[in-house]
């Protein structure tokens, strides 16, 4: 791609539209927190019941401070660009979008999670196919500087506990628009082969326990207000503690990713994404029916 590569917004119901943009343009960035790399030129404005229209005019007067166009016009939005970012809240509308923006070609990414339900995420890979398109999906906390550091500490995970914050969402399952961030942490820390995901829900949030095919297993506590942190463990009980302390910002490393999938890389395989997603949605399920629900291979 060209030296700073020109990107479109896709929604403006997320806090994530604004910090993106700020993070490449934003004159008050500190210079090492720059990606001069990447330049929001549009974004497109709609509501959502995640953000009405005060909230999406604060966060279009801020991304016009600073040189992007806020339309409402989708063929707008893209008319020239060089890659989108999906940045739409409400996981139900990331299939409509992407419907809209796979026939242009254009390199997309589709932020968390990946869709509302397996059923909407099937349907996203089929278009992306179709359309022969470059995309790719991921939580910034799989990317987290303190949870990167971490894993390279190779503590072999035989048993990982995660833990992470959720909350109602507007609609939509919590578990699938919130939970993602846990989800994403545990599939990067253990890998691939999560077979089965049972959950509990009391007073303090969800409980999921997760096998895998290997016989190893893995916690996932989600609770209001709670930080995210992970404890991953082996056989012969080595530890590796991770606090995830936000010291050098998420959306900082996840932009980075971003920049290298712009430039022709592939950050995360899209089976690892689908497995993120089936996780969610047995969690939920199993919810729902009190028992272990099976995890969907791709």
């Amino acid at each position: 791609m060209s030296e700073q590569i020109k990107i479109a917004i896709i929604g403006l119901d997320t806090s994530h539209a604004t910090a993106f943009p700020q993070l490449m343009q934003d004159p008050a960035t500190p210079a090492e927190q720059r990606i001069d790399r990447l330049k929001a030129v549009t974004c497109l404005r709609f509501e959502t019941p995640f953000q009405g229209k005060e909230g999406l005019d604060k966060r279009q007067a801020y991304l016009e401070s600073i040189g992007v166009k806020v339309t409402e016009n989708f063929d707008e939005a893209v008319a020239d660009c060089d890659a989108i970012l999906i940045e739409i809240n409400d996981p139900s509308l990331h299939l409509e979008y992407f419907e809209k923006c796979a026939p242009l070609g254009k390199p997309i990414f589709l932020d968390k999670p990946f869709a509302d339900n397996l059923e909407n995420m099937k349907k996203i890979i089929e278009l992306a196919e179709k359309y022969n398109v470059r995309y790719f999906t991921s939580s910034s906390l799989r990317f987290d500087a303190d949870f990167t550091a971490g894993l390279a500490e190779r503590v072999t995970p035989e048993k990982v506990l995660i833990w992470a914050p959720v909350g109602p969402p507007p609609a939509g399952s919590d578990i699938i628009w919130y939970g993602c961030h846990a989800f994403e942490m545990l599939q990067t820390a253990m890998g691939r082969g999560a077979k089965s995901v049972v959950g509990v829900k009391d007073q303090a949030g969800y409980v999921f326990h997760v096998s895998y095919d290997d016989g190893r297993r893995a916690s996932v506590e989600l609770s209001p207000n709670s930080p995210y942190g992970a404890l991953i463990r082996d056989s012969k009980n080595n530890c590796t503690l991770v606090k995830v302390t936000g010291e050098i910002p998420f959306y900082l490393m996840l932009l980075k990713q971003i920049v290298r999938f712009f430039d022709g890389e592939q950050p995360v395989e899209l089976t690892d994404s689908v497995e993120v997603m089936a996780m969610q949605e047995a969690a939920r399920k199993s919810i729902i029916s009190g028992q272990a629900e099976k995890v969907f291979r791709f």
